[in-house]
């Protein structure tokens, strides 16, 4: 590979290889954990050995590998694929990864305020079920989940185990039909001194922050969550199709 217009600058260059790095990192190229040696990587990108090292150097300050003198250069954190184009749960999403368990650090009847009110298109003074999960993935912290649902399919769920079981898995049950969609958006945020020593991140570290609407299969919004994930330990997938407007 020959990386476009080697006259550019070597940071510009090097982000270009981080980029392709980054992603056969995270699809488990480097089976072994072990990168290739810098000569290597810089017949392969079509580069200098030191944008190859600067690089290496950004993945690193990512948390994405090590590098070790005398050692070389590994994988240091193994990141989990959560795919965007089924509406699943986290357990669900991971099964193949390990096991998620659920910590729940907080569940009650709150009196939410208004925006919370307007998504799940509740009248004013409605009281809702709030569930707070801090959730792990083989023991490592993934995310934290904080989680309002209607009332009358929320309420079950103190009688439920959320330590080993997905919210959408319990809804299902307890609604007698399936969840239909969910709107979804997508952010980076950084993680503020208190979220950042529950997941046991750095603080200021990169978080995935995700707010999504779940709907029963017959349009009534029933789950509205708000979702920090350790940015530097998963990715979002999905696969996107081009269709005519309207369509």
């Amino acid at each position: 590979m020959e990386l476009a217009d080697t006259r550019r600058p070597r940071a510009d260059r090097a982000r270009q290889v981080a980029d392709l790095l980054r992603r056969e990192i995270v699809h488990g190229r480097f089976g072994d954990g072990n990168l290739p040696l810098e000569a290597a990587l810089a017949r392969e990108f079509g580069a200098s050995r030191n944008t190859i090292r600067a690089a290496l150097d950004l993945l690193r300050d990512e948390g994405l590998i090590e590098r070790c003198p005398g050692v070389g250069t590994t994988v240091a954190a193994e990141k989990y694929p959560h795919g965007l184009h089924r509406l699943l749960g986290l357990a669900e999403t991971l099964s193949e990864h390990g096991r998620v368990v659920n910590q729940v650090r907080a569940m009650g009847f709150v009196e939410p305020p208004a925006a919370v009110l307007d998504r799940l298109g509740l009248p004013p003074g409605e009281s809702v079920v709030y569930v707070e999960r801090l959730r792990r993935l083989n023991g490592l912290p993934l995310s934290l989940d904080l989680t309002y649902l209607v009332r009358d399919v929320g309420e079950p769920l103190f009688d439920a185990d959320l330590v080993h079981n997905d919210l959408f898995v319990l809804l299902e049950g307890i609604a007698g039909q399936p969840l239909g969609m969910a709107e979804l958006t997508v952010e980076a945020v950084n993680a503020d001194a208190h979220t950042a020593a529950v997941l046991e991140a750095p603080r200021g570290a990169a978080l995935l922050m995700v707010e999504r609407l779940a709907h029963l299969a017959d349009g009534r919004p029933v789950d509205l969550e708000f979702i920090r994930f350790r940015g530097d330990r998963l990715t979002m997938r999905g696969h996107l199709r081009r269709s005519p407007e309207g369509e």
